[in-house]
């Protein structure tokens, strides 16, 4: 959880540009990659992310610049990841212009139970990294190189002067 708006601007700024890491190496073609047949694409997914924060976000009483929920998936990665710039910048600007640090205190209802402020940003955090995750294995079953989040990928240890590790 966050004490601070500094505190959430800055983990969200990292995680926003982690996630534009991401969804920046999508191909239009990979958008139509599914594990299984009842399973989201991996745009349907990236989507899913994009979407929520909207919705999330609209829930925690923020003004976010983002499509409708029942918006249709655009069919070009680029669009995916232009309204996920937009929404993202959107949510960041929201929190700074029209909260406070004791703005994160306020308790409110969301999905049933009583959460606060903070605590809706942070899930608003890890719900993006949790899909981001399931992502990067749709991206390697597409064949799409994954970027280095958290340090380098697999597919990037060659150009850091290592070897990969052991499989």
């Amino acid at each position: 959880m966050f004490l601070t708006i500094k505190q959430f601007t800055d983990v969200w700024k990292q995680e926003s540009d982690n996630t534009r890491k991401i969804f920046g190496a999508l191909t239009d073609a990979s958008l139509t990659k599914k594990v299984a047949e009842d399973q989201r694409t991996l745009g349907r997914m990236a989507w899913h992310i994009v979407l929520t924060l909207g919705e999330l976000g609209g829930s925690l009483g923020l003004k976010v610049d983002c499509p409708k929920e029942d918006s249709p998936m655009p069919q070009s990665a680029k669009e995916i990841l232009n309204a996920y710039d937009k929404a993202a910048l959107s949510l960041s600007n929201s929190v700074n212009k029209d909260w406070n640090d004791e703005k994160l205190k306020v308790e409110i209802e969301l999905y049933g139970q009583k959460f606060t402020n903070s605590l809706g940003l942070w899930m608003t955090v890890v719900h993006e990294i949790h899909h981001r995750a399931q992502m990067t294995v749709l991206m390697r079953q597409a064949g799409v190189k994954v970027p280095g989040i958290y340090g380098p990928s697999y597919d990037e240890w060659a150009g850091y002067g290592g070897k990969p590790p052991a499989i």
